[in-house]
């Protein structure tokens, strides 16, 4: 049975948020509030947590296009091959912000995205989400709570979330009502930047 906390984004309480990092640091799977939708995360360096979230998605690990969620640009490094200065502008004007950017993995990826040339990098303009991973010292890994409802898309209230993701979970965190619109997603890998999906983020600062 996954606990249902409340944290409020204004003043994340640090206790609340030492809980999930904590659940987070054993293998465990949370789900939490970003600028867009609800996110499904578990801890990057933690094999067994990542094989729980891509069986859950019905996904092999090594295919799953999951994001990884950072705290803000300076840790890009870790896993990002070298970027020219026009992508990082890029990076820099929209981020913290409602977008997934997928850029060049470099050969320090965790061992089950090696074949990944590509890897999508989120700055969510959440204050939970970056303190979560700012106290976790590493990227979460992460995918959108769907829903099977064709008119809703993504759930939006934590309290329904909770219900029907009770026995997957180890933790829902109640940030309040999340949005229905995923993020933008714009490819940066190539020569010129290509959006791949609108969501939330205009593509017009591009």
């Amino acid at each position: 049975m996954a606990e249902l906390i409340k944290i409020y984004e204004e003043n994340p309480n640090p206790r609340e948020i030492s809980r999930a990092v904590k659940i987070l640091k054993k293998g465990g799977l949370i789900i939490y509030p970003t600028d867009t939708v609800y996110g499904l995360g578990c801890d990057i360096t933690n094999t067994k947590a990542l094989e729980r979230i891509a069986r859950i998605k019905g996904v092999k690990l090594d295919k799953a296009n999951f994001s990884f969620i950072c705290a803000d640009l300076s840790n890009l490094s870790d896993y990002i091959r070298q970027i020219d200065t026009a992508t990082f502008k890029i990076l820099k004007r929209a981020l913290p912000g409602p977008y997934t950017f997928v850029l060049p993995g470099n050969n320090s990826l965790p061992k089950h995205f090696k074949k990944k040339k590509t890897v999508g990098i989120r700055v969510p303009d959440n204050a939970i989400a970056r303190v979560l991973v700012e106290q976790l010292g590493n990227p979460i890994v992460s995918t959108s709570i769907y829903d099977e409802d064709a008119l809703l898309e993504y759930t939006t209230d934590p309290e329904l979330i909770h219900e029907k993701w009770n026995h997957l979970v180890d933790l829902v965190i109640d940030g309040g009502y999340g949005d229905n619109t995923a993020s933008t997603v714009i490819d940066l890998s190539g020569d010129t930047p290509e959006v791949i999906r609108e969501g939330k983020g205009s593509v017009d600062i591009f």
